[in-house]
């Protein structure tokens, strides 16, 4: 199940799977975590929280329009393979739609770029290293 959650909620989960528990919780927040119009989408497996993702009201460069960026989209390792984090993403472009977000974009780790493809996105930039975390490319998906 997909519920819309805090920034708070989505921490553990960021800390684990994105920057390997090496973190406190508060370092894992973004500066745009509580911004206004930002969210946080969790998919729920009963009561254990087993994908996340938030997003920012943030534009890409010179693109025009109403954008989000997508940040810290997280599978947890049992749930990943099952199509959770394709649902997540789903449920927020539907959502961004009836907001009437014109894109929405994110920067994609190397090997997340074959799951974003899968969402609809598509990449617009090099690749691009990420000091301490590695190969990057910013990925973009028109929602209207």
């Amino acid at each position: 199940m997909i519920k819309f959650i805090t920034a708070d909620d989505v921490l553990p989960l960021r800390n684990e799977v994105l920057r390997e528990g090496r973190l406190t919780l508060d370092e894992c927040r973004f500066p745009n975590d509580n911004a206004e119009d930002a969210f946080h989408l969790g998919y729920y497996v009963g009561d254990e929280l087993a994908c996340i993702a938030s997003f920012h009201p943030q534009g890409y460069k010179e693109y025009q329009g109403k954008a989000y960026q997508l940040r810290g989209m997280a599978t947890g390792a049992e749930h990943r393979g099952k199509g959770i984090g394709n649902m997540l993403v789903n449920f927020a472009i539907t959502y961004l739609r009836g907001q009437k977000a014109n894109y929405l974009w994110c920067n994609a780790r190397k090997v997340a770029v074959q799951f974003y493809m899968g969402t609809g996105f598509e990449v617009i930039s090099p690749v691009f290293d990420v000091p301490g975390i590695g190969p990057h490319y910013v990925m973009y998906v028109k929602i209207q």
